[in-house]
């Protein structure tokens, strides 16, 4: 969970891009990266695979307010998408204060979907944490194609936690300031009620 850093006065806060590969989630913080002034935000850290575009994370701190005197740095991450890297995405779900889920809204990608949000579950479940007990937003992204599951589907195959959910293009930044938003709110709150 959150690090508490008393020297420097800061609350450090990891918050995971999940989902299938290449629905949308480096997008979505390539997006965030860009639109952040300089001066809130570190460098973005990406390291590319010939299958996917992120391997390992991207890393972005923001500077998001104070809370009883520490300054808030939330730390984005993704995950890489396909199925054999595992292991990498259980690693960086380790100490995870707020989870996006980000769906691919094209009709053929919702085995993914699930395969995807089936794998969040039990690699949580492995970490000692369950969704429903954790700040958790869904992001249905590629809204702009033509050939997409509607939203009430996407929900009933996807949502069964009734988590807040936002329609995206992340390529153009829709919807990805409020789901981010979003899912920073609810961390916030659960640092306000710990600390």
């Amino acid at each position: 969970m959150s690090f508490v850093n008393y020297r420097t006065k800061e609350i450090n806060c990891k918050i995971v891009y999940y989902g299938p590969g290449l629905g949308g989630k480096t997008t979505n913080i390539q997006y965030i990266y860009h639109k952040t002034t300089s001066d809130s935000k570190g460098k973005i850290i990406s390291l590319n695979t010939e299958n996917e575009r992120t391997l390992f994370f991207d890393f972005l701190p923001l500077d998001l307010g104070v809370i009883r005197g520490f300054k808030t740095r939330f730390h984005l991450y993704t995950v890489p998408g396909q199925v054999f890297y595992e292991a990498s995405r259980r690693l960086i779900l380790k100490g995870v204060d707020g989870v996006i889920f980000v769906a691919d809204s094209q009709v053929e990608r919702m085995d993914e979907n699930i395969e995807s949000l089936n794998d969040l579950e039990k690699n949580l479940l492995n970490l000692g944490h369950t969704i429903d007990k954790l700040p958790f937003v869904m992001q249905w992204n590629k809204r702009d194609l033509p050939n997409i599951t509607s939203v009430s589907e996407l929900k009933k195959q996807l949502n069964k936690w009734d988590a807040p959910e936002f329609e995206s293009v992340a390529i153009d930044g829709q919807g990805v300031f409020e789901t981010l938003k979003m899912v920073s709110k609810f961390v916030l709150m659960n640092l306000k009620g710990g600390l």
